[in-house]
């Protein structure tokens, strides 16, 4: 286990997004001291943490010089980020966390990193993935508890993020990417509606499924983190403006944990205690088999995804993509066509929902972070919200019989972003 408020030479690196903005662009403290901290952490911890795939500080300390060089102008100037390395950056490697394409040097950056350099942003480096973003683990470690996995695939972001080596990482979620680890490693995990952060210039994209998001470590740095992103405003809500929620458990309760269930009930009282209106609502009938939904559409879109990889390198490739690819050849174009049809039923079903309540409060996950460092993670709690189309916030509220974190998910409407970012932000005031 590390000491999770480690510092840098001047404890720089512990700042949040939000005060590290507006203290660089007051004059108090530069980038490149900021910076300089967040790499000081990564140097004397990530042998063991492992939460990253590169990082040169030479180019990392150059962005924060020429930051600091300029007036600050876009919101994030001076701010170091990490970048999953599923997404290409024209001066860092991408490699997918695949042997396939070590070395590889990308010409351009991914939409959504370019939007970050313009919002003044340092890309402080690379924060390592599973191959291809595919569930197995990689060895990253959680920093809470090194014999407990740190979540699949974002693992680099959320360790790093928790491990206060950088203020904020992006990551994608296909099913629970961004939100299972940000769960298991204790800090705010946001996924959008899934246009809702530009997805140009992904590299082997499932279009129905891959999404963007990311991890920070407060619900005000969501805000101004998706708002650099997307040029929009994400204002506090009004304490006086009290939500209405609908308390969801999901048919796949029976696989929740104890910690889980206390989670969701503890958050019952808590919130209604604060005066939100908390409803139990269970999710309709034609959800009974959105699992099966949700695998066809992966796995024909995971396929297409990697074509080109399992044509030419199918025996490189980890054995669950290689599953993946023998049940893909069971489906249909028709099967693919009815499990979209469904999905869309689906979403359109789970409107009646939010025509009534603002959000749906759910498990993050089944519990706290396994003590299992090879399998596969169950995203139970995550796959069915993915499908959904829409914005997801797991909450770092609660702890485990293991002093592990464990978290509450906040889901929205499809293009909600900003509504759930900041009614999330109300709830984990009160919680």
């Amino acid at each position: 286990m590390m000491d999770l408020r480690g510092r840098g030479p001047t404890g720089l690196n512990t700042l949040d997004v939000t005060d590290a903005a507006a203290r660089i662009a007051a004059g108090e403290i530069t980038s490149e001291a900021l910076v300089a901290d967040c790499l000081d952490r990564i140097a004397a911890c990530d042998d063991e943490l492992r939460a990253w795939a590169f990082v040169d500080p030479e180019l990392a300390l150059s962005q924060a010089r020429r930051c600091d060089a300029v007036v600050p102008s876009g919101p994030l100037h001076g701010v170091p980020v990490g970048i999953k390395d599923i997404l290409d950056t024209d001066d860092m490697p991408t490699e997918y966390g695949s042997v396939i394409h070590k070395g590889h040097r990308p010409t351009s950056d991914t939409n959504c990193v370019a939007v970050l350099r313009q919002a003044g942003a340092v890309i402080l480096g690379k924060t390592a993935t599973t191959e291809f973003a595919s569930p197995v683990p990689i060895g990253v470690r959680n920093p809470h508890n090194f014999r407990r996995s740190p979540g699949v695939s974002s693992s680099g972001s959320a360790a790093a993020v928790a491990d206060f080596m950088v203020p904020v990482a992006l990551g994608t979620q296909t099913g629970g990417s961004v939100i299972l680890p940000s769960a298991f490693c204790g800090v705010f995990g946001f996924k959008g509606s899934l246009n809702a952060i530009d997805r140009a210039g992904i590299r082997h994209l499932r279009p129905s499924l891959d999404t963007l998001g990311f991890m920070t470590r407060s619900a005000k740095d969501m805000a101004m983190v998706y708002g650099a992103l997307t040029a929009s405003t994400v204002a506090p809500r009004d304490e006086a403006l009290l939500p209405k929620i609908a308390l969801c458990r999901t048919p796949w309760w029976d696989s929740a944990e104890p910690e889980t269930v206390t989670a969701i009930e503890t958050a019952e009282r808590e919130l209604v205690s604060a005066g939100a209106q908390v409803v139990d609502v269970e999710l309709p009938r034609i959800f009974d088999t959105v699992v099966k939904t949700f695998s066809v559409i992966s796995g024909v879109e995971g396929g297409g995804a990697l074509e080109d990889e399992l044509t030419n390198n199918f025996d490189e490739l980890n054995y669950w993509i290689k599953a993946g690819a023998g049940a893909q050849k069971d489906w249909s174009d028709d099967d693919y066509q009815a499990a979209q049809s469904h999905a869309e039923r689906c979403r359109w079903a789970l409107g009646d929902i939010f025509y009534e309540f603002d959000v749906i409060l759910t498990a993050s996950t089944g519990g706290e972070a396994t003590d299992d460092l090879v399998e596969v993670s169950d995203s139970s709690f995550n796959r069915v919200w993915t499908l959904m189309h829409g914005p997801c916030v797991t909450i770092p509220a609660y702890t485990g019989p293991n002093d592990m974190p464990v978290g509450v998910q906040v889901v929205g409407r499809p293009g909600d972003d900003a509504k759930v970012i900041e009614i999330a932000g109300w709830i984990a005031r009160h919680l």
